[in-house]
């Protein structure tokens, strides 16, 4: 009686293992990092004629403080909110700080005090800027919706704002160019909506929030 032997089958398919997750204060101090060099970077690209306008206008910092909250890895919940909102506030504030440590050392004059109107209105565009980043997460097609409208409206208000009122200086070419990504930013919320509700929200976000960022900048001056 012959008895068969079988060898045991080796797979020609290495095994993958799963990438370990990027741990939390790793993820925070990127993005803490990065909000350092944001500041670093406008400084020295406001010498740059091409880049002047951008890096003098507040929408940029706005999306860079809501993709940073993202790396960070802010979350949905009721506690995760708060903290995303603050972490946003924290997050301006720095660019604040690199930009003015920047601006120093190169030798121009700038203030970092609590009476600077930019690092006032970093309150409360951080408390925004960290509730966007959260709300685009979230399964809530309303609250997706209206996150993609706020950040449209941050970016179309100052645009406009900067065709009337900065423009003959400026040039126009850097205030179309972000009332055109608003627009765009306000298509792709309304195209994701999935719903009417979605949509609404989107669009009445967006009309709103720019008519009241642009009211917020004619009034300051």
């Amino acid at each position: 009686m012959n008895a068969t032997i079988s060898a045991p089958v080796r797979s020609s398919t290495p095994s993958v293992e799963p990438c370990p997750a990027v741990p939390a204060v790793v993820r925070v101090t990127i993005a803490l990092s990065g909000a350092l060099l944001a500041g670093v970077l406008t400084s020295f690209g406001q010498v740059v004629p091409a880049l002047a306008s951008v890096s003098n206008s507040a929408g940029p910092w706005f999306l860079v403080a809501v993709l940073l909250c993202a790396v960070a890895g802010v979350r949905t919940g009721r506690i995760a909110l708060p903290l995303a909102m603050v972490l946003g506030v924290v997050l301006l504030e720095l660019m604040h700080v690199g930009y003015w440590a920047t601006t120093v050392l190169r030798g121009f004059p700038d203030s970092l005090s609590l009476t600077n109107p930019w690092v006032l209105l970093g309150v409360p565009a951080g408390l925004l800027a960290g509730a966007v980043a959260v709300a685009v997460r979230s399964r809530d097609v309303r609250w997706s919706a209206a996150a993609f409208g706020v950040t449209a409206a941050v970016l179309v208000g100052e645009g406009v704002r900067g065709l009337l009122q900065v423009a003959a200086t400026t040039g126009q070419t850097t205030w179309i160019v972000e009332v055109v990504a608003g627009v765009l930013l306000l298509g792709v919320g309304i195209v994701t909506a999935r719903s009417s509700v979605g949509r609404v929200v989107a669009l009445g976000t967006a009309v709103v929030g720019a008519v009241g960022v642009l009211g917020a900048y004619l009034l300051l001056g």
